[in-house]
């Protein structure tokens, strides 16, 4: 596998949005970033090294920002608790795997990603036995 990769249906119905801060204030601004539409910022002149984020506004600001811009919309309690597994495969081909707790007092995320994960891997086996089987044929 090339890589793995977990969420719950709750973050895709309403991303952590503090995730999304922290990637956003720590974006390194582009070469030709000019603040308040002036003068192009050289990093030579800034004390701190080449900025990241913004000049703008502060972390709580960003927050509000994107709450806005994503609609801040609320996830029903129980997509917190389907959890999936995506595992992108060598070649790029992607599987997919799921987990679902019955109650929300007997979610444990750790043994979510778990199952989920061995749901994807058991889709990859009959992928393989196809490739397997073509294979033999190719040489009969």
């Amino acid at each position: 596998m090339a890589s793995e990769h977990y969420f719950t249906a709750a973050d895709a119905v309403a991303p952590p949005v503090g995730k999304m801060v922290d990637r956003f204030l720590g974006w390194r601004l582009p070469e030709d970033f000019a603040p308040d539409a002036g003068v192009s910022f050289a990093a030579p002149q800034h004390p701190f090294g080449w900025p990241t984020g913004t000049n703008l506004f502060h972390a709580g600001q960003a927050k509000e920002m994107f709450e806005h811009a994503i609609g801040n919309p609320e996830a029903p309690q129980a997509l917190g608790l389907l959890t999936f597994c995506v595992l992108v495969l060598r070649n790029g081909f992607t599987v997919t795997g799921e987990s679902a707790c019955a109650s929300p007092e007997n979610f444990d995320a750790e043994i979510g990603r778990k199952i989920a994960r061995q749901n994807a891997v058991q889709k990859i086996w009959p992928l393989m036995g196809y490739e397997l089987k073509q294979r033999l044929h190719e040489q009969a």
